[in-house]
């Protein structure tokens, strides 16, 4: 649990936990109900409470803090209205969450890291490599925060800004289940999205924790070959380890898997690379995102062009695979896949 000058960070507490607390106050289990709703909603400040006694209120202002980030700074697209925020928390740790808004609804992609350490050679957040995890609670901090910043409500969660979120596993685990508490923030597991570069253990345990929970996987290449050269997570688990893992997943879940495809002029682009990948995905349970490459400052890659990325397309499909090409937010205030950093 993130401590702060003595004090916790309450909003990584569930209910049992906030019960506990209660109990050693002296206090009546149902204060722990009011309180979490209470934070739910995104209350900044114990004083806010209104139905909690001023008692109460005081002794946990002296033992707890509200893990709401600071906003240091908010962008907004000019061509698709995407909100990009620079956050800062109590230990002076920044990361970047993206709000969208979709015709499904408004959805939000936050972090689990500070920073990144699998060095995937394409993306801004492992530039500085990894600071630290962030606690379940401050990332149920991002998405309140967020709601308190739009006045919208956020209907969607995706773990796919800084950081690997199976690096980070309890606390994203812990997550989850605080987002989707019955008395809290009640978001259905349905509508939220994990994604992993390939940890392979974790998708195991993924898949027997949280079946009803949404996974992306960034492949990024059809072969060993060309993963290695731009994931350094492939020498670890090699192509067909990952597959076997993703397709166990499937089986065991009943859930259709994403492959997430960055598509990089001359790297995996290739009509040679679409009939590899054709042949290993054919008949499988799942669906693959074509993403144009958001290109990062002090990267050399490039973004395929769009009649690439169509041939690709069209030979996925030859073969009845389900693909898309996924529609770019953000690019303009560097708020798109891959381009999330700790920027000061």
């Amino acid at each position: 649990m993130t401590t702060v000058n003595g004090k916790h960070n309450i909003l990584s507490l569930n209910i049992d936990m906030l019960k506990q607390v209660m109990l050693e106050y002296g206090e009546a289990a149902f204060r722990a109900k009011q309180i979490f709703g209470w934070l739910a909603k995104g209350t900044e400040s114990f004083e806010a409470m209104g139905n909690i006694p001023s008692k109460l209120r005081s002794r946990l202002n002296e033992d707890y803090y509200i893990g709401l980030p600071e906003l240091v700074r908010m962008q907004e697209s000019k061509t698709d209205g995407t909100i990009k925020v620079l956050y800062e928390f109590e230990d002076g740790r920044r990361v970047e969450s993206v709000f969208m808004k979709y015709s499904y609804g408004n959805s939000i992609c936050i972090s689990s890291q500070v920073g990144c350490r699998m060095g995937c050679t394409f993306c801004a957040s492992t530039i500085n490599g990894l600071e630290r995890g962030l606690s379940r609670g401050e990332m149920l901090g991002e998405v309140l925060k967020m709601r308190n910043i739009t006045g919208e409500n956020i209907n969607h969660i995706v773990i796919m800004g800084m950081g690997e979120p199976f690096d980070n596993y309890e606390e994203v685990s812990g997550f989850l289940r605080l987002i989707n508490d019955k008395d809290g923030y009640n978001l259905s597991m349905r509508n939220i999205t994990v994604s992993t570069c390939g940890l392979v253990p974790v998708i195991e345990q993924f898949g027997e924790d949280f079946p009803q929970v949404n996974l992306a996987v960034s492949l990024h290449a059809p072969n060993d070959d060309i993963r290695c050269e731009t994931m350094p997570v492939a020498r670890k688990y090699s192509h067909a380890e990952l597959l076997k893992a993703c397709r166990d997943y499937t089986e065991k879940t009943g859930r259709r898997i994403s492959f997430e495809y960055s598509m990089i002029n001359g790297v995996n682009d290739s009509d040679e690379c679409a009939k590899e990948l054709a042949a290993k995905l054919k008949g499988w349970l799942t669906h693959v995102n074509l993403i144009p490459l958001n290109e990062v400052k002090g990267k050399d890659y490039n973004a395929s062009d769009k009649r690439r990325i169509a041939n690709f397309k069209s030979i996925l499909e030859a073969s009845n695979i389900a693909v898309t090409v996924r529609r770019t937010l953000g690019s303009d205030i560097d708020a798109a896949c891959g381009q999330l950093r700790n920027n000061s």
